[in-house]
């Protein structure tokens, strides 16, 4: 079993999984920012972006083998989803430009093969924010690299969340952060690791 946490840049995702790890004694599986081609695509965004998701696509598939492999009973909790990497960051690259129609066809003809063969998550919990709270959030963590981020972008971001998330059909819990916000009340936080608890041995039985 695995739980998959989705959401934008700065909705909580991370702090969540640590959150449900410790809560539940699942392991941790937490976003990897190594990419051979990172640099690349940074300087030359529409030579290089192709690339950047092909290898972020494969080392998904790969990580989500390897819990399907795992002996029943080793549980595991996932930041971000190889769903988000295609149907929000692909796309949005498309949109924007930066990742020509022909090389976005050809990434999600692979994208679509490679889900349809690939362990779902016992449950996907989507972390639903509004642009204000992104930003805060991401002002509150103070990453030097994520202060270039703009609001438009992240609004962006949004809507393609908004629409992948409205589309999955799977076992999924969507936390309103506006209004839960786990990251600073504890009351909410209790509230939403004993929801997501409680779903979770609702698909044990």
């Amino acid at each position: 079993m695995y739980i998959a946490i989705a959401g934008n840049i700065g909705s909580g995702k991370t702090y969540l999984t640590e959150l449900l790890s410790e809560r539940l004694g699942w392991e941790a599986q937490f976003e990897e920012s190594e990419n051979p081609y990172i640099g690349d695509f940074y300087e030359d965004m529409h030579r290089w972006a192709f690339n950047l998701q092909i290898y972020f696509l494969g080392k998904r598939q790969r990580q989500i083998d390897a819990i399907a492999a795992r002996p029943e009973g080793e549980h595991v909790v996932v930041d971000r989803t190889i769903y988000e990497d295609a149907r929000v960051f692909a796309t949005n690259l498309h949109q924007a430009g930066l990742l020509a129609t022909r090389d976005y066809t050809t990434y999600m003809q692979l994208y679509e093969f490679t889900v349809a063969n690939l362990l779902r998550p016992t449950l996907l919990v989507y972390l639903r924010a509004s642009v204000p709270t992104l930003v805060s959030q991401i002002q509150r963590r103070g990453r030097a690299y994520e202060a270039s981020i703009d609001a438009d972008y992240l609004e962006g971001l949004n809507q393609l969340y908004e629409s992948w998330i409205a589309d999955y059909d799977g076992p999924k819990l969507i936390v309103d952060v506006d209004r839960e916000d786990f990251v600073t009340d504890p009351a909410a936080r209790e509230a939403i690791l004993s929801r997501i608890e409680q779903h979770v041995h609702g698909l044990e039985q």
